[in-house]
């Protein structure tokens, strides 16, 4: 079902692009209603014929072509499921499109946007993470926790490199959210020489 609406976000030509990152949020309020959330998006908020189920939220509504670093990603609106008000912003790379380019220049945009990440920190693949390895990059800016995330599950993300001049593939994300969703921490990434420190 999830493939079937995503097919649908992209097929649907009539949403206006979306340019950059502030245009995604710029006008929304945490704990606003979906209805809300349309009315000032106008045509370039696309209703989906499902909501989209995210565990503690649902997503009604999506911006397609949202631009990061010249980088087109899909908005989804997610709002809380017993309050209905509006709980994160979520930009996603469809997986298709997520390559070392678009890693770079998503990071190198939030960094111009935003400066020096507050916080950085990831997962290094292995067995007991079924060879994914994840990197976390945190901004806090006026009272919002912007927070890009790097997943790959390919082999070559063995070799550790997590920097944004290397790149992940598989899963780029951004999430934008009040500090009272996300605190803006996150368990720092081992340095090479703590890995291999004796145990």
């Amino acid at each position: 079902m999830r493939a079937l609406i995503i097919a649908a976000i992209v097929l649907h030509a009539c949403t206006a692009q979306a340019e950059g990152i502030d245009d995604a949020w710029a006008g929304t309020f945490w704990g606003e209603s979906p209805e809300a959330v349309q009315r000032h998006f106008g045509a370039r908020g696309f209703a989906l014929p499902e909501p989209i189920d995210f565990g503690d939220s649902y997503a009604p509504l999506v911006m397609r072509d949202v631009l990061v670093g010249d980088y087109p990603m899909i908005a989804y609106y997610q709002f809380d499921k017993t309050t209905r008000g509006l709980k994160r912003i979520q930009l996603e790379r469809p997986r298709h499109m997520v390559n070392a380019g678009a890693f770079r220049g998503v990071y190198l945009a939030l960094d111009a946007d935003f400066g020096v990440p507050a916080v950085s920190c990831g997962v290094l693949p292995g067995p007991t993470t079924a060879f994914q390895g994840s990197a976390e990059y945190v901004w806090n800016r006026g009272g919002t926790v912007i927070r890009a995330i790097f997943r790959d599950t390919t082999l070559e993300a063995w070799g550790g490199c997590y920097s944004p001049a290397c790149g992940l593939t598989a899963q780029l994300l951004v999430r934008i959210s009040p500090p009272a969703e996300d605190k803006g921490m996150c368990a720092p990434l081992p340095t090479p020489a703590q890995l291999r420190a004796p145990r």
